[in-house]
Formats: C-alpha cells, sequence, structure tokens
C-alpha cells in the first residue's frame, strides 16, 4: 500500500511538473510569438514602402542641393578617389597618428558594406521582384551616391577626438551636435543620437556578425563538408586576432582583403557574363521591360509587377550599399582627410563599387545563365525548386561544376567575414558614445565570443530582430541629413568654388573652432590642390 502511494505521488508529481513545463513551454512559445509579431509590424514599417520613399526623397533632395555632384563633377570626383589611389600617397600612407588613411578608411566601409547581400540579397531581389529589380536597385544606387556623400560629409565635419586622440564621428555626432543645436532641438537631437547608437549597437551583434558567420558555416558545410563549430572556431580566431587589435590592425586588414576579395569576385562574374554574351541583350531588355511591369501585362497584374520589382530592388540596393543608414559614415570620420567633401566623394564611389560594380554583376550573372525565364521574369521550369540561397551558386556550378560552387562559398565567406570586421567597429564606436571609452574592450570581447554562437545556431527571432534594429537606424539618420542638408549645400558650395572654380575663399573643416584651426595649421597635401 505504501508502495503504491509513493508510485501514485510519484506519478502525480511527475504529471504535474510535465502538465507545468508544458504550460511555460506554452507561455514562453505565446511570448515569442508575441515578440515575433511585434517585430513583423515593426520591420514593415522601417524597411516597407514609406521608409523606402522617405529614403528616395533625401536621395532626390541631397541631389538637388548638390546640383547632382555624382553626375556633374564625375571626372572629379573619380580622379579623387579611386584614380588618387594611384597618383596620390596621401590616400594610401599609413598614419602615425589615431587616424587611418582615406584608402583604409574605403576598404574598410566596403568591407561592411560587400557583403552576403551583393550575392544572396540580389538573388532575392529577382526571385521575388523579377529582372525589373535590378533597374530599381540602380535606380537606389544613383540616388544613395547623393545620401552616403551627404552623411561622410556631416560626419567629418561634426566629428571629435576622443581621450586616445582617435576621431569619433558618425549620425549620433552629428544628431548631437548639428541638429541638436538648432533652436529648441537639443533635447531632441540628444535622443535621437542616443537612439540610432543603441540600434547599430544591437545590430552590430546580429547583422553585422551572427547572421554573417552563419552564412559563413553554412556554406562551408553545404560545399565542403565541415561541420559548423569548425568553421565557428576558426572563425572565431581570426575575427578575435583582428578585432581585438582596434581600428588601426581591422583597416591594415581590410585594404588587403577587401581589393582582393572584390577583383577575385569579379573576375568570376565576369567570366560568366563572356560565357553568355550572347544574352546580354536580352538581359537588358528583360530588366527595363520588368521595371515598368510590361512583362506582368499580360497577366492583368502590371500594377502589382511593378511595385514588385520597385519595392524589391531598392530594399536589396539599401540592404547591400547601406546608404541612408548612417553605418559606414563611423569609419569614414576616421580618416586622415581634412575636406569633408573629400570623404564624401569616396562615400559617392563606396555606393558605386557595392551596388553599380558588384552588384550588377551578379544580376547579370544570373539573368544571362537560362536560371530565369526572361519572357516571365521566374525561375525557369528546370530550376524551379532553387532559393536565393542556392541560386548563385547553380549558376556557376552549371559553368564551372565543383569549382564554380566552391567559388561562391568561397566569396560568400570572403564577403561575410569582411562584414564583421568593418561591423565590430561600427559597435564600438556606438559603445563607446553610449557607455564610454572604457567598456568598448569588453564589448570586443562579447562581439568576438557570439561569432561562435552565429556559426552553430540555425534561423531565428534573433536574425529577423537584427534586421529590424538596422533598418531603425535609419529613421534617426535620416532626420539628422534632412535638418543638416542646408549645410551640407555650404561645405559642397565652399568646396567647389575653392577646388574646381579657383576662388579665395576661407575652408569650411569643422563645426568646431579648435577643430577648424588644428585642420588649417595641419601640413599640406596633394589632397589641398
Amino acid at each position: 500500500m505504501k508502495l503504491k502511494r509513493i508510485l501514485f505521488s510519484g506519478t502525480l508529481s511527475g504529471s504535474m511538473l510535465y502538465a507545468a513545463g508544458a504550460a511555460a513551454e506554452e507561455g514562453a512559445g505565446s511570448f515569442l510569438d508575441s515578440i515575433a509579431d511585434v517585430n513583423s509590424a515593426v520591420n514593415s514599417v522601417v524597411w516597407g514602402v514609406p521608409a523606402l520613399a522617405l529614403l528616395a526623397f533625401v536621395g532626390i533632395l541631397m541631389t538637388v542641393l548638390t546640383k547632382a555632384f555624382q553626375v556633374s563633377h564625375f571626372g572629379h570626383w573619380f580622379k579623387k578617389t579611386i584614380g588618387a589611389v594611384f597618383s596620390d600617397k596621401h590616400v594610401t600612407t599609413h598614419t602615425k597618428d589615431k587616424s587611418i588613411s582615406q584608402f583604409q578608411s574605403l576598404c574598410t566601409a566596403l568591407a561592411a558594406t560587400v557583403g552576403t547581400g551583393n550575392i544572396v540579397g540580389v538573388a532575392g531581389a529577382i526571385l521575388v521582384g523579377g529582372p525589373g529589380a535590378v533597374f530599381w536597385m540602380w535606380v537606389m544606387a544613383f540616388l544613395g551616391m547623393m545620401t552616403n556623400y551627404s552623411e561622410n560629409v556631416l560626419g567629418i565635419y561634426y566629428r571629435r577626438k576622443n581621450s586616445k586622440g582617435e576621431w569619433s564621428g558618425g549620425a549620433m555626432y552629428y544628431l548631437r551636435d548639428g541638429l541638436g543645436a538648432k533652436k529648441g532641438c537639443k533635447t531632441i537631437g540628444k535622443a535621437l543620437a542616443g537612439l540610432f547608437a543603441f540600434f547599430c549597437l544591437v545590430a552590430s551583434f546580429g547583422i553585422g556578425n551572427m547572421t554573417q558567420v552563419n552564412a559563413i558555416s553554412g556554406n562551408m558545410q553545404n560545399v565542403f563538408g565541415i561541420p559548423t563549430w569548425v568553421t565557428g572556431a576558426v572563425v572565431l580566431i581570426l575575427v578575435g586576432l583582428v578585432v581585438v587589435g582596434g581600428l588601426k590592425r581591422i583597416a591594415a586588414v581590410t585594404e588587403k582583403i577587401v581589393p582582393f576579395m572584390v577583383i577575385l569576385y569579379m573576375i568570376g562574374t565576369i567570366a560568366i557574363f563572356f560565357v553568355n554574351i550572347s544574352h546580354i541583350g536580352a538581359v537588358f531588355t528583360s530588366i527595363f521591360k520588368g521595371a515598368f511591369g510590361a512583362e506582368a501585362a499580360a497577366g492583368g497584374m502590371v500594377g502589382y509587377g511593378i511595385k514588385l520589382a520597385i519595392e524589391m530592388g531598392m530594399k536589396r540596393g539599401v540592404f547591400s550599399n547601406e546608404a541612408g543608414l548612417g553605418s559606414s559614415v563611423m569609419v569614414h570620420s576616421n580618416s586622415n582627410v581634412k575636406e569633408p567633401v573629400k570623404q564624401g566623394m569616396w562615400g559617392i564611389f563606396e555606393v558605386f563599387a557595392d551596388t553599380i560594380v558588384v552588384c550588377t554583376l551578379t544580376a547579370f550573372a544570373i539573368l544571362s545563365s537560362g536560371v530565369i525565364d526572361l519572357d516571365t521574369g521566374k525561375l525557369a521550369d528546370a530550376f524551379s525548386t532553387l532559393t536565393k540561397n542556392d541560386l548563385v551558386a547553380t549558376v556557376f556550378e552549371q559553368k564551372f561544376g565543383f569549382i564554380g560552387s566552391s567559388f561562391i562559398a568561397v566569396s560568400i565567406a570572403l564577403f561575410a567575414f569582411s562584414t564583421v570586421l568593418g561591423w565590430s567597429h561600427y559597435g564600438t564606436k556606438a559603445c563607446e558614445y553610449l557607455l564610454g571609452e572604457k567598456r568598448t574592450i569588453p564589448y570586443r570581447i562579447l562581439f568576438v565570443l557570439l561569432v561562435f554562437g552565429g556559426a552553430v545556431m540555425g534561423d531565428n527571432l534573433a536574425w529577423e530582430l537584427a534586421d529590424t534594429f538596422n533598418g531603425l537606424m535609419m529613421i534617426p539618420n535620416l532626420i539628422g541629413v534632412i535638418v543638416l542638408s542646408g549645410t551640407v549645400a555650404k561645405i559642397t558650395k565652399n568646396y567647389v568654388s575653392r577646388h574646381l572654380r579657383g576662388l579665395d575663399e576661407k575652408p569650411m573643416y569643422s563645426a568646431f573652432p579648435d577643430v577648424e584651426m588644428e585642420q588649417e595649421a595641419a601640413p599640406a597635401t596633394d589632397e589641398d590642390d
């Protein structure tokens, strides 16, 4: 009898514990579902049509106010950016102080922007929006050139040095010291600056770290059979060796890895281009037809087809080059440049290289391969099961076999790894602004440790939340650019008057008198010509 009571009691207790556990699990599931629902609603706003329209508006505004600088002074900015790499030692020479060279700032910025979005993102845009999405990607890049230009101009103009003598700049500084200096805007300026830094800090762990490493480990396992934990351990060590060394070491690595990976990928995509060169006319035709809904006309869905093409093209364009998010300005602000416009021109080239060059080559490789039916804009019947994650690999595998799929796996690994390095600096600067310089070391340690978690974790809510926080950075940043658009126009006019028209005007180097005097006293360089 006693045994029965014990068994009954044990069974009852076990049942109660099981029921309690099930209830807790159900409660946790409901809680996570609620978070997912809220995040989905917020995400649809920050990455929805209104936000994309705001991005386009800012690009148009800055294009008008600067008199279409990206077109009217194309030769000048091209000569002073990538052209200067081969003619101006000041652009590439390593500095002895805490700043980095202009070329290093570009490479570190490109390290963060040239990522999986240039491969997987473009594939996703075409799968959902059709070939026409590529046209709208170009439109967003054209406008994004001047948005990124404006961010970099403001970043240099409002940057300050921290106690270590390192430049600190970014949206949080021109929001606090630029927008905040406007009458009655001190509080709102500080609030928006704090929000931007917080959103950036959170996004750095997700979009800038774990999702990128997850892409690396997934590809290494799928193509080469390497366990995810092995990839995670290797990437953790590599990231740790670079990130703990600070910006100088990050810049030293990215200036070597970024040109190599971009040129390597360009060679591969150009090879596909020449193999399929007979289809180029059809590719261009499908892009322009799809952009304006001509392909959907037969199905009576013209409006919907145009909407998808515009939305996906613009969204993936922003995902790729990050113009408007205010992210890359945090590393551009560390440049040894004096002229705000000089660094602004590097911002123009950054968007040009990322979207107009790299993304376009990816798109041409996909559209010329036969994987997409150019008449319908959809996947060809033989490839109907492909997803955005394996589309580009399939294109290369078709032409080059295992070497082709291996090439894409290695490209994604390089792109994603470089993105982690670039975003580690963004997160560090956001942490410095919010918590002070002393907290940046614990941040870097945590950032490195999360690399392993990203390698072994599957898709979950964390990725979606990180995507939302990445988009949330855009809102305060664009508010700052709009409010300070007149300042950008004045600085641009000042630069054009002095350097292109030969007028004798006082330079506009900084919003702060002490920094202005310091820059004026600095030795003249080739950039001052």
